[in-house]
């Protein structure tokens, strides 16, 4: 019998019954009714200031500020039309999470009336706080003044909550003197500088109608589902969105049953309902299903533009996460919450394109004869390769330190995973002697009734943690809890500046004389001669792939943050984001303190939290038991009995473990000075890393220890076996 706290949650769970639902209505009814569309936009609006408008989102250049007020109006109207008494500027702070500042749309006259008001510079211009947000220093305290600009290229959309409708609008925040305080600025920044660097090499392969072209992007996020009555009893997946302890049950994802399995009805009430709110909310979510481990689920939607995408993501975890609590469950976006089993990523697929010359990394049934997708997919290469380091910095938080390297990750060794076509043109490049492009062939399953179908020329490779995959890459070491848009920064910006690097040789080649076909094959055999170390197909999981890296092919394994965040400190990134026009040196530091920052509180909030379990739930179970142990003992030892004291004794060992590991922690917490300026925060972040990690360690391992021992009827924690098998 679990302790009755546990047994009270367990009784609530069988209670539950898939939460009602709004009656199902059809996709056409539901498909972005609460956006503010260009379709809206059209109706709303006189034809010049909609063409004006649809002009600037499509085709980039300022927006025309004369036409705000007229578009505010229309907004305004929809939106009060349907409900909405707030608006509100949405932005993306430097936090990983969403943040709105609200407004209503009221205005008082001085006869004592009210009308509903919502002008051009309402629209355009909000102002928060610029300093309570993290600014790695940018801010002052008292200096207080930041700024929302409305995106115009993210469509405004209503938020419905069961007491009334908020108009979110989409925006920037920067603060008064001019540096990104947001996650949205710089994204929009690299797509213009890929942008910029595209176009040229395009013109320079001949093509002269050249659409602006953008980046897209379609994140897979993966996510648990807890009942939200056993979080209250587990105060880490409360505070640190993860279980500090908890033994592995008998039966975790070794029968491998859970993977692409049969749906739960709760659950799948649950997503049906997330489903529908985004179809409202115009977010093309396009696959669910049970991911590997008990628990764990997928949702994933289809490519959009990458700044467009970025916000619906953001939406897409908002939205799961409050319609987890109407159903009664928790969700986790942390991306290590069980050990033993499965942490959760967020697959970056990432590709460029534009409307004329289609998706660019596309490489049709002949990649050996597609010039164009040979030069921008080299570019990759070269990116990738030259700025692996920085790649692995974006994706390094406290939580995706425990996943990178596991089982269902890629290690934290940047490399590129091509397919075997693939790798075999580039390789017939490097030599010099590019003759063909492998075929798929047909798959013949023996049995007349299935069909025959074409194979693809290349299988894929779930340990690369940046890999090909037919027409994009997708970068598959992001976090489930991250925003997708520093990623995409990341790639977009090394992007940027490897095309540009390959327009200068090719225009360097072509105005010495040589041929474009000429000039191209010798740009691209540079490239593979330069940077191909970063290729490789096989098993990143090795422990020879980690030893051929490092030694032979001289890439990093930058294993916690503490090793990956202060790349963002070294000179070539400096130069990198201001010469592309991304993030200024200032900007750039900022980044560093705060991600820092986070990184150190994270671990040092999981210390205090594992020492206070640990002291105050676990320490008092486990004495318990043994008093009630001993007490047996002397009792069959009064009966003549000879008992066993193994168990006994075993109790004694993890219990004096567990109170030399508390006090061990204890120091280590209240540690001295770790210096000042930027070598203090990477001594802070070493020592989190070096001393404290190693810590919660061995006392996580004595509390599982004793899990394993003291009576059910005792033990304060809802277990692994409950958490992630009772639905």
């Amino acid at each position: 019998m679990p302790s009755p706290q546990r047994f009270a949650a367990l009784q609530q769970i069988q209670r539950r019954r898939p939460a009602a639902t709004a009656p199902a209505a059809p996709f056409g009814e539901l498909w972005a009714s609460d956006v503010f569309t260009l379709e809206t936009m059209k109706e709303a609006l006189p034809g010049r200031i909609f063409k004006s408008i649809q002009r600037t989102i499509r085709e980039g250049g300022k927006l025309d500020l004369s036409l705000a007020n007229a578009v505010a109006d229309a907004m305004k109207t929809w939106a009060t039309g349907r409900g909405a008494l707030y608006y509100a500027h949405v932005f993306y702070p430097l936090t990983n999470s969403t943040a709105e500042k609200h407004d209503g749309f009221i205005s008082p006259k001085s006869d004592g009336r009210v009308i509903t008001e919502f002008t051009g510079k309402l629209l355009v211009q909000g102002e928060p706080d610029g300093s309570s947000f993290p600014n790695g220093g940018i801010r002052s305290t008292f200096e207080a003044r930041g700024y929302t600009a409305w995106d115009i290229t993210s469509p405004a959309y209503l938020m419905q909550t069961p007491n009334g409708v908020t108009l979110c609008i989409p925006t920037v925040f920067v603060s008064w003197t001019g540096e990104a305080l947001d996650k949205k600025t710089p994204l929009l920044r690299s797509n213009a500088a890929m942008n910029r660097q595209a176009q040229r090499l395009l013109r320079l392969l001949g093509e002269t109608d050249v659409a602006p072209v953008n980046s897209s992007c379609g994140a897979e996020q993966e996510y648990f589902l807890v009942d939200s009555a056993f979080i209250s009893l587990r105060p880490d997946l409360l505070l640190a969105g993860r279980t500090l302890f908890g033994a592995p049950p008998a039966k975790g994802q070794q029968f491998d049953d859970h993977y692409f399995g049969a749906i739960p009805e709760r659950v799948q009430v649950f997503m049906q309902d997330v489903e529908r709110q985004l179809y409202r909310l115009g977010v093309p979510a396009k696959t669910r299903h049970n991911e590997v481990a008990p628990g764990q689920f997928e949702i994933a939607p289809f490519h959009e533009a990458a700044n467009v995408a970025t916000d619906h993501q953001q939406l897409t975890m908002t939205v799961l996460k409050a319609t987890a609590k109407k159903h009664g469950f928790a969700c986790l976006l942390h991306e290590k919450p069980f050990a033993g089993i499965n942490g959760s990523g967020k697959h970056v697929n990432w590709s460029i394109g534009n409307a004329t010359q289609g998706n660019l990394l596309d490489p049709g049934q002949t990649p050996h004869d597609n010039l164009q997708f040979l030069l921008f997919c080299a570019a990759v290469i070269r990116g990738v390769h030259s700025y692996g380091p920085l790649l692995r910095a974006v994706i390094a938080t406290a939580g995706n330190d425990h996943r990178l390297g596991a089982n269902e990750a890629p290690p934290a060794i940047i490399s590129m995973y091509l397919g075997s076509q693939l790798e075999d043109v580039f390789n017939q490049i490097r030599e010099g002697n590019l003759q063909s492009s492998a075929k798929g062939g047909v798959m013949t399953l023996g049995v007349d009734t299935l069909p025959e179908f074409t194979k693809d020329p290349g299988d894929r490779n779930r340990t690369s943690p940046f890999a090909f995959t037919g027409n994009r890459f997708e970068f598959r070491a992001v976090g489930s809890n991250q925003s997708v848009a520093g990623p995409l920064v990341a790639m977009n910006t090394v992007l940027a500046d490897s095309i540009g690097w390959m327009a200068d040789q090719l225009e360097s080649q072509l105005n010495a004389g040589m041929a474009l076909s000429e000039a191209a094959f010798h740009v691209l055999q540079q490239v593979m001669r330069e940077h191909g170390a970063v290729v490789f197909g096989g098993d990143g999981y090795s422990s020879e792939w980690h030893r051929l890296a490092v030694e032979e092919r001289g890439l990093e394994n930058l294993r916690t943050c503490a090793d990956a965040l202060p790349v963002l400190q070294r000179q070539e990134v400096r130069e990198l984001f201001e010469r592309q026009g991304v993030l200024s040196p200032v900007e750039l530091e900022s980044r560093f303190e705060v991600y820092s920052e986070q990184y150190v509180l994270a671990i040092e909030v999981e210390a205090k939290l594992a020492l206070q379990i640990a002291r105050t739930q676990i320490y008092p179970a486990a004495v318990r038991y043994l008093g009630e142990l001993g007490q047996a003992l002397q009792e069959q030892q009064a009966m003549g009995l000879h008992p066993n004291l193994k168990l006994r004794n075993q109790l004694g060992e993890l219990l004096e473990q567990l109170n030399n590991g508390c006090d061990a922690l204890e120091e280590a917490l209240s540690g001295g000075s770790h210096g000042e300026g930027a070598d203090h925060t990477e001594a802070h972040m070493r020592h989190c890393a070096d001393t404290l990690m190693p810590l919660i360690g061995v006392l996580r391992s004595a509390v599982d220890g004793l899990e394993g021992l003291v009576d059910d009827d005792l033990w304060p924690l809802p277990s692994y076996r409950e958490m992630l098998f009772v639905r």
